[in-house]
């Protein structure tokens, strides 16, 4: 602890040791900002156990579906130029998707369905609102037919005419516009956004938001130059970390714009600083301010807030959807953050918080494959994993030292 270090730093630095020290992860790294500069940047353990390299302020993480609000943008882009609206169909640019049929009952037999009444749209994509299922949320013949279909989200051996083919030939969980249904929605929107600038969607996302916001770290790879930052993935067990990294060197066959992209927290951090900025940061506008609102507000129903998501009957209790965020409505104990506040995680334990009340973003990251049933995508509620206990005890320590009272 140095001698300006407030206790809420040095209590954050204690848990990240802590964590590392009692053998729940391998190494972890915090962040804070605070109103223009970053208040706090924290690191215990190490990002490769068997080389005995510490984890540092520069490693690299896979982020998995944090991915999604940086395609969101993207596709938001588009909005703003005018090449496509919210309400167009996306059949218009993706034909695999015409006619679409739904599922009578979401974990019922294939060959019940109904056309859907009314076309996917762009909107839908954004909001989770497709009818579109991942196989391991879903249940019933579904599952087993995404993923027969499709195959390991990550790691797909099918490219993206392919994969949008095979599945477009599935039915939905649901009718389009009808409920939240967490899914492959933003998978679809960065093949959307990819056929419509002729480019792959790395290449349309460096041009349209990494590039410009000078994320030089974050990709759908991590080439050999690099490899020495990654921070590995272990899962936990007898005690143990087994390293299962399985990150790509150069561009994979199919880029998944639902949780594809690796990162850096200095990257994500700046991602996370255009949502606060009205679409802005550092002189660079990406969005307009009126879609930039727009993203970051609750576009779900009250009826749609009431009804199960993620296999939580309340989990949009306190908060809404926006455009690939999610976004606090009404904050209450336990939650710490401020009304608008804006997040959504990935699976392995990288997580973020920007809040505009308190001109605040607290991130997290850890990459624990353990965590395979938590965050968004987290199969059992009842289940709090390390990263999420840790993500939360940083916000809390963060927000008690930062936040308006």
């Amino acid at each position: 602890m140095t001698q300006t270090e407030t206790s809420w730093q040095a209590a954050i630095r204690a848990a990240l040791e802590r964590s590392v020290s009692d053998g729940e992860l391998a190494g972890a790294l915090a962040v804070v900002w605070h109103d223009g500069e970053v208040a706090l940047r924290a690191a215990a353990g190490d990002r490769d156990i068997a080389r005995g390299i510490a984890m540092r302020g520069d490693a690299i993480f896979q982020v998995a579906s944090m991915t999604k609000p940086i395609v969101s943008v993207a596709a938001l882009q588009l909005v703003d130029e005018g090449a496509i609206r919210l309400d167009d169909p996306i059949a218009r640019w993706l034909p695999e998707f015409a006619n679409p049929r739904v599922l009578d009952q979401p974990a019922g037999p294939l060959e019940h369905t109904h056309p859907a009444p009314r076309p996917i749209t762009v909107d839908d994509l954004l909001t989770h609102r497709a009818g579109f299922g991942y196989a391991f949320a879903s249940s019933g013949p579904i599952a087993l037919a995404l993923e027969r279909a499709l195959g390991n989200i990550l790691h797909s051996r099918l490219n993206p005419d392919e994969w949008v083919r095979a599945l477009g030939g599935l039915p939905l969980l649901s009718d389009p516009g009808a409920r939240f249904v967490y899914g492959h929605s933003t998978e679809v929107l960065g093949c959307l956004v990819a056929r419509i600038d002729g480019a792959t969607l790395g290449e349309s996302l460096k041009r349209r938001v990494l590039g410009p916001l000078g994320m030089r770290d974050t990709a759908f790879y991590v080439p050999p130059d690099k490899r020495a930052r990654l921070a590995h993935m272990y899962r936990r067990s007898h005690g143990s970390f087994e390293d299962v990294t399985d990150a790509p060197t150069a561009p994979p066959l199919f880029e998944a714009g639902g949780g594809g992209l690796y990162s850096t927290a200095d990257d994500y951090l700046t991602f996370a600083r255009v949502l606060l900025g009205k679409g802005e940061v550092n002189g660079v506008r990406l969005l307009s301010p009126a879609t930039c609102d727009r993203m970051t507000r609750n576009q779900l129903t009250a009826h749609q807030r009431r009804l199960e998501a993620l296999s939580q009957p309340d989990f949009f209790v306190h908060s809404g959807f926006g455009y690939g965020v999610q976004v606090v409505m009404e904050p209450s104990p336990p939650l710490f953050a401020g009304a608008g506040s804006l997040s959504w995680g990935g699976i392995f334990g990288t997580g973020w918080r920007a809040d505009p009340l308190n001109k605040l973003i607290t991130m997290f990251f850890t990459q624990d494959f353990a965590d395979t049933s938590s965050g968004p995508e987290r199969s059992d509620p009842a289940q709090v994993t390390t990263a999420a206990r840790l993500q939360s005890e940083v916000d809390q320590l963060a927000y008690g030292g930062l936040a308006q009272r």
